[in-house]
């Protein structure tokens, strides 16, 4: 694949790493939103933010937990990112690749579980080989990295402060921080646009904003965030779309597809019930009833 930012997103190549003053620890190339439907009082969801000098490549830390009276089971359904997670969850640490489409996750009794969020593009350094090719796939951990990955896992299921977790993975990873890759940084440059700016709403408008040809654009995005960049402009909207008719539920769901760049109703009909999985109306009202919208 050749190389194809132009020589200004090349600032930091001259040092050949990764720098600790970077762009990306002042701009999310991520989100918050993705949980579906209003938010479920049965957990609790920690937010951290990485350590300076890694902030290149980890948008944040994460920690679930939730405790559950006995017997009682819920479930919380998530619209991923286009980010690549390390997870550790019942002991296991694993490789979580982009996920495509929503999914539930149903817990019970006591329990948490804890995970590092890398920037989109951000994990193919480590990885060594194109994010397509783990896009929906969850791999163990040690796949990757050998042993020290499972002995990992062990010291950080017998760690109870966020804190520690988060030292400890840092401190595993900053042992197997990866070689300088410009086009990651190039790669942040074009999320954090689709993520931040309106008046993106096509991926020609992308191409003609940074200058590079829809081919190679859709060639990049393959093979570092292992999504289409059309598929990431679409999520982030309807992460946005989900987050506001769940807070403003007798909103007109048409005013807030205007709102989010949608000049085709029918357009957002689709997207939002195909990503979704319920119409915005039927979302905006289960809400209003403090149900579950979708489960899977």
């Amino acid at each position: 694949m050749p190389t194809v930012p132009p020589t200004t997103f090349l600032v930091k190549a001259q040092n050949c790493r990764w720098s600790a003053a970077s762009w990306a620890q002042d701009v999310a190339t991520t989100s918050e939103y993705g949980v579906l439907g209003v938010r479920d009082l049965d957990f609790t969801l920690d937010r951290r933010p990485p350590a300076a000098d890694l902030a290149d490549l980890i948008e944040r830390h994460w920690l679930v937990s939730w405790e559950l009276p006995p017997g009682r089971t819920a479930s919380v359904t998530l619209l991923p990112h286009p980010c690549v997670n390390l997870v550790l969850d019942g002991g296991r640490l694993a490789i979580s690749g982009v996920g495509r489409d929503r999914f539930t996750y149903a817990y019970r009794d006591t329990g948490r579980v804890f995970g590092v969020k890398f920037r989109p593009g951000a994990f193919l350094p480590f990885l060594g080989t194109a994010l397509s090719e783990i896009t929906g796939s969850v791999l163990p951990a040690e796949r990757l990295w050998g042993p020290p990955a499972s002995a990992l896992a062990a010291r950080l299921t017998a760690t109870a402060r966020v804190e520690e977790l988060i030292a400890l993975v840092e401190e595993f990873l900053r042992e197997r921080w990866p070689p300088y890759d410009p086009q990651v940084e190039y790669v942040g440059r074009i999320v954090a646009t689709l993520l931040h700016d309106r008046t993106i709403s096509r991926v020609d408008d992308v191409a003609e904003r940074f200058d590079i040809g829809p081919r190679t654009l859709q060639r990049l995005f393959a093979r570092y965030v292992g999504v289409s960049p059309k598929w990431v402009l679409r999520r982030y909207r309807l992460h946005e779309a989900a987050a506001l008719l769940a807070q403003e539920q007798h909103r007109p769901w048409a005013e807030a597809a205007v709102d989010l760049g949608y000049s085709d109703q029918s357009h957002f009909i689709r997207d939002f019930t195909a990503a979704i999985g319920i119409t915005p109306a039927g979302y905006a009202a289960a809400c209003r009833r403090r149900e579950a919208p979708v489960t899977v």
